[in-house]
């Protein structure tokens, strides 16, 4: 019996531990597995790894073996009545091999390969950096929702008690049945936002159990009072910095400007010959009938071959002429990129430093709107206030939390966006972030 009660508690232990909140980092790994989106971008970072070897091989040796049967029949009939009929077989078998000795073409193209490898990882980088941007993003608008919510119903809870006291006043003649109507007029307002903010939830958990498959359930939620960091280096000329050098997608507009001067000496090359050395051996054999000769022959060969071009069509020069430009877009493309991620740094480097200061006002304003409430309270209880005094102050109270949670919740993905923006950011960061939820 006793036996039995312990597994009982132990069996409840487990249950309980796993009923519990998932944290960020949690979802994070079930949308590493889960996400569509960034299972298409692991898919094409396995196949970009392939683009060396099929570069690398125009510069290898390519050894073919090919073989055959051959069978004919012929009749000659040099005196009517005196038809003679041959039938012969024979069999042929070639080993061949050709090795590029000079093709500038094909070097290139291998460059370019390597190249590609390198662009390939960078954009799967990217896409990871962005996996934790995505997840974060609907992690936290899940919780800013049920925050609002949370408000609501909290406000309606205290608009309700309102009500009820402004409709016993007036049953006592204390009051007027328009305080009656404005705290009812308060109260199916509330409601309607209420109805709106579950609307509201519902939406964002869809959005988050897109990226990871199935219902997150219940989310860790933000210590109450948490102190955000600011950002380190505490300059914002240090993020631009970083961002323009480091970010991925300004490194993949860099490799992809290096493959277009690539494919310019590429295009240049079909004016160049090439030297190609080829080897071969084989074996043939031939059967007779009606006494003609029949034998084994072993050709073997070898030789350097020389393809010179002349003229193309002027389909060379235009190539070329094709390829300078295309490396201009490239050379464009990057500045771009340059510019937009510095814009992004900063953007969310304001972010960060102004989401702090308003967490700060926010954090006083929320005590100031609780004591007015108390004091307004305590007024309309003296006689002093009226019932949309009340009202007004909760409302006050009620928009301050929200302001200061969203505040919150916007400096956090700012952050986190900053780090992105400098090409930094990690699942450390992420671990970072857990570590201000209750676990």
């Amino acid at each position: 019996m006793r036996k039995s009660i312990i597994a009982t508690f132990i069996a409840t232990a487990f249950v309980s531990l796993n009923a519990g909140a998932s944290d960020l980092l949690q979802i994070y790994k079930e949308a590493l597995v889960n996400d569509a989106q960034f299972s298409s971008a692991r898919a094409a970072k396995l196949a970009g790894q392939e683009r060396s070897v099929q570069g690398r091989a125009g510069l290898l040796p390519r050894v073919g073996l090919s073989g055959g049967v051959n069978k004919s029949h012929s009749e000659f009939d040099p005196d009517i009545g005196k038809t003679t009929t041959n039938n012969s077989t024979s069999r042929s078998m070639t080993l061949s091999l050709s090795q590029p000795l000079f093709n500038l073409g094909s070097w290139e193209t291998y460059e370019q390969s390597k190249l590609s490898v390198i662009a390939s990882d960078l954009q799967f980088a990217s896409a990871e950096q962005d996996l934790m941007l995505r997840v974060s993003q609907a992690y936290f608008d899940v919780l800013a929702s049920e925050n609002s919510l949370k408000t609501l119903q909290a406000q309606k809870v205290a608009v309700a008690e309102q009500l009820a006291s402004a409709k016993r006043n007036f049953e006592v003649g204390t009051a007027t049945i328009t305080d009656t109507h404005e705290a009812q007029s308060q109260f199916d307002l509330i409601t309607a936002q209420e109805l709106a903010g579950q609307g509201d939830l519902e939406v964002k958990r869809a959005a988050l159990r897109q990226i990871i498959g199935k219902d997150a359930g219940d989310l860790a939620k933000l210590k109450e009072g948490v102190q955000l960091a600011a950002p380190v280096p505490a300059q914002v000329n240090d993020w631009v910095a970083s961002a323009e050098k480091q970010n991925f997608g300004v490194s993949a507009s860099q490799v992809s400007l290096e493959i277009a001067q690539r494919e310019i000496k590429k295009s240049r090359s079909g004016h160049l010959p090439t030297i190609d050395l080829s080897a071969s051996t084989g074996r043939s054999t031939g059967s007779t009938i009606a006494n003609m000769p029949s034998g084994v022959s072993k050709p073997t060969s070898i030789g350097v071959s020389v393809n010179i071009p002349i003229f193309s069509g002027m389909a060379t020069d235009s190539r070329v002429k094709e390829s300078i430009a295309l490396e201009d877009k490239a050379r464009n493309d990057l500045e771009t990129a340059r510019r937009s991620a510095a814009q992004a740094a900063r953007q969310s480097y304001t972010g960060v430093v102004s989401g702090l200061a308003q967490i700060k006002a926010f954090e006083a304003a929320e005590i100031s709107s609780q004591s007015a409430l108390d004091s307004t309270k305590l007024g309309y209880q003296v006689g002093v206030r009226i019932n949309i005094d009340v009202l007004n102050a909760q409302q006050k109270l009620s928009n301050t939390r929200q302001s200061l949670a969203k505040a919150r919740y916007d400096s956090i993905m700012s952050g986190l966006r900053l780090k992105a923006a400098a090409g930094g950011l990690k699942e450390a960061d992420l671990a970072e972030v857990n570590a201000l939820l209750t676990q």
